[in-house]
């Protein structure tokens, strides 16, 4: 009866049809070969925030991108050694202030680099000389930094970044680093865990986290998407609280973004990346009535025409009047670009409707 089950409700997941929507724009194309994208949301003025992302090649192409809203590029952070992928965070206690930051992983330098970004939209490094290499004492590619996300914990607003490496162990795949001033005005990284499991199908690029509800979410490239406490206190910090997704892809799972209403709803969207016209299954933030942790359902899958789209972002926060209910980027591989997506498109698209308030 179980079987019959499970493969009923697999048949179910195969179902959801993917329905198209149109990007809004597309940035400009950067040099090589672009990764992963972040977004920044301007404190004051949200047309004017911003959207990072990388060109991921060897030092002197490697490059963090910023770009406005409108696609065009705004600075160019180079000389960095193959960076993988980008997350931004608000608030760092630094020096006698507090700084919004961007960090990056820079893989071939198997460390953490960190921007702050100013109230002009600039970049400039405020990274620690020592303090920020990551992965210490593992060997070859587990030792080499590819996905990160950045928490902001809210009792205490400690700032963390969650990395994964090229490859790793089934068990502590995942490490979690604390960001903090060195003494010098500049930020350091402290571990203070291992955790995650991992299928060893494929590779784990992919994190985000869920600042709000205190979870982190991570792709299992061939197996699905985990879920743990973000909060590496917890009392179950080490309880994996959720594994869904593990149907209904046809390639690797890739970008996932959180789509963040205030009431603790919204939703967690997960690429497929798909060779020309990459797919997005979008699951249920808040989980089911009694169950916070079954996103076992898909409520909607849509295309926008991105190549092998790798990183994936989105913000529910209303950027202005060419983003009014919010933004979806995704890294569009062949042209070497990002694109825009309304998120009010994807919510009106096909016949499930998403929310689009915050």
């Amino acid at each position: 009866m179980l079987a019959l089950f499970i493969s009923l409700f697999s048949l179910l997941v195969f179902a959801v049809t993917p329905v198209d929507v149109i990007p809004a724009r597309a940035t400009a194309c950067v040099p090589d070969d672009p990764d992963d994208p972040a977004i920044y949301v301007h404190p004051t003025d949200p047309g004017r925030s911003l959207v990072l992302g990388t060109n991921k090649v060897p030092a002197p192409g490697g490059a963090l991108v910023v770009f406005d809203l409108d696609g065009k590029i705004r600075q160019t952070v180079a000389n960095l050694d193959r960076p993988n992928n980008v997350d931004v965070e608000y608030g760092l206690q630094l020096g006698t202030g507090t700084a919004d930051i961007a960090v990056v992983t820079e893989r071939l330098k198997k460390r953490l680099r960190v921007f702050r970004i100013g109230p002009d939209g600039m970049l400039t490094d405020v990274g620690a000389e020592t303090g920020l290499n990551v992965f210490e004492g593992r060997e070859g590619e587990a030792s080499a930094p590819m996905g990160i996300a950045l928490y902001k914990r809210s009792r205490d607003g400690a700032i963390f970044a969650v990395v994964a490496p090229k490859t790793g162990a089934s068990e502590g795949y995942l490490s979690q680093y604390r960001l903090l001033d060195d003494g010098a005005g500049r930020v350091k990284a402290q571990k203070v865990r291992d955790f995650g499991r991992f299928s060893g199908v494929g590779e784990i690029e992919a994190v985000a986290v869920d600042d709000d509800l205190g979870y982190v979410y991570y792709a299992d490239e061939g197996n699905g998407i985990h879920k743990y406490h973000a909060d590496p206190d917890h009392p179950q910090a080490g309880v994996e609280l959720a594994h869904f997704g593990r149907d209904g892809f046809k390639l690797d799972r890739e970008g996932i973004a959180i789509f963040a209403c205030q009431d603790g709803t919204g939703y967690v969207v997960c690429t497929d990346q798909i060779e020309g016209n990459s797919e997005y299954h979008v699951y249920r933030r808040e989980g089911t009535p009694g169950n916070p942790h079954d996103h076992s359902e898909v409520l909607k899958i849509v295309r926008g025409g991105a190549d092998e789209t790798d990183g994936l972002e989105i913000t529910s926060a209303p950027l202005g009047t060419a983003f009014p209910h919010g933004l979806m980027v995704a890294m569009n591989s062949g042209p070497r670009n990002f694109l825009f997506f309304r998120w009010e498109d994807v919510a009106s698209a096909g016949t499930v409707k998403l929310r689009t308030s915050r």
